[in-house]
């Protein structure tokens, strides 16, 4: 049986995308490039993935791929990380490496499979894409044209013998931007396969807006809804929409009783078929007595994140007699945005009355209903 394992470079910066956190940990499509890079490489062909990251990334590697074995510390270039990673994997002895760089996150599964394919008669192989623009020389004025024919565009992943890529990173002198001139200089044959658009590397801004707009063409729209009703008891705090409202009385049942939060978790909850609150904190469960709604809340946030969805917009109506609202709706709205991590204007909120009519109308309790619109990736 050949193992066949992928070594993800993970170690940069990423300073010309900007930012204050590496650009394989910035967020796309609600979750970091680095988790994107991950699930493309969920592959029958590839047996196992390790990862090699910089200094001083360990807790935001953490957050991404907690159930990975621990990482591989990189060094100051790329193939200084690189030998690094192959160094580690010595020890498990791999008959196949495929190095891939985490700033290309959409692998085509038929990617690996030409690259695998291509490794039964040669030690290396690299998906490459053809170059149909014109080429040209430049400074502040247009130079003269470079023929294309004969060129291609160089992807990773790299795929590669293990044994013969490990001893010529140990000979190589000198800098290399990718595996196969490490290769090459050791005499390797490097096979081409067809590469693919999916594929470009993520490096400044304009890149980003474009992985977006891909990654939002491959998903759906779904809708929750959420309702709650808790009744109002003397000696209870009032919590509404995350905020401490003053009042006479407050409300009374599971956690803190925030009965905007709760149809609001509902509703998110509800938009990815994942159940109701109920499902996810027991209000058997002493430990969730009196705790607080935004946790609830959060936790249905990052259900929706760890599918790789995102949340579009949410809409929420409070139904009581009192207290009045209006006096704390920009607050709540603040709250709600900052708990989702949504711009303001993507979070909606009302409050009506039943004119007196029913538990509503007579002060008994207070009800809310709730909406949310999410995009998930399509195939989940």
């Amino acid at each position: 049986m050949t193992k066949t394992i992928a070594l993800v470079v993970a170690a940069g910066c990423g300073s010309r995308t900007g930012g204050d956190i590496p650009k394989q940990y910035r967020r796309l499509g609600g979750k970091a490039l680095l988790a994107h890079c991950l699930d493309h490489l969920r592959h029958p062909r590839i047996d196992g993935v390790r990862v090699v990251i910089g200094p001083g990334q360990e807790a935001l590697y953490a957050g991404v791929a907690a159930d990975l074995p621990p990482p591989v510390m990189g060094g100051a270039e790329r193939r200084d990380s690189v030998r690094l990673g192959l160094e580690a994997l010595a020890t498990e002895a791999p008959d196949i490496v495929l190095i891939h760089d985490a700033a290309r996150p959409f692998l085509p599964p038929v990617v690996v499979d030409r690259l695998l394919d291509a490794l039964a008669d040669h030690d290396g192989a690299v998906p490459v894409l053809g170059v149909v623009d014109t080429l040209a020389r430049s400074g502040t004025m247009l130079g003269e044209t470079v023929a294309r024919d004969g060129l291609a565009r160089v992807q990773t992943p790299q795929a590669f013998r293990f044994a013969a890529i490990w001893e010529a990173h140990q000979s190589f002198t000198g800098e290399a931007t990718d595996d196969a001139q490490v290769a090459r200089a050791a005499g390797i044959a490097v096979a081409a396969v067809a590469g693919d658009p999916m594929l470009e590397k993520l490096t400044y801004e304009e890149d980003f807006a474009r992985a977006e707009e891909r990654l939002a063409m491959l998903q759906v729209s779904r809708t929750g809804l959420g309702f709650d009703v808790h009744a109002l008891a003397e000696g209870e705090e009032l919590w509404l929409a995350g905020i401490r409202v003053p009042h006479e009385k407050g409300l009374k049942g599971h956690s803190d009783a925030d009965v905007a939060l709760h149809a609001l978790t509902d509703a998110v909850l509800g938009a990815i078929g994942a159940g109701d609150i109920g499902d996810h904190f027991p209000p058997s469960d002493p430990q969730w007595r009196g705790a607080s709604s935004d946790r609830f809340l959060e936790h249905a946030r990052d259900l929706v994140e760890a599918r790789g969805g995102r949340i579009d917009h949410v809409d929420l109506t409070i139904i009581c007699e009192a207290p009045r609202i209006g006096p704390h709706k920009a607050a709540m709205r603040e709250r709600i945005a900052g708990l989702l991590g949504l711009p303001l204007d993507r979070v909606s909120l009302k409050a009506t009355t039943t004119e007196r009519l029913g538990f509503a109308g007579r002060g008994e309790g207070i009800a809310a209903q709730a909406a949310a619109t999410v995009r998930v990736p399509e195939d989940r």
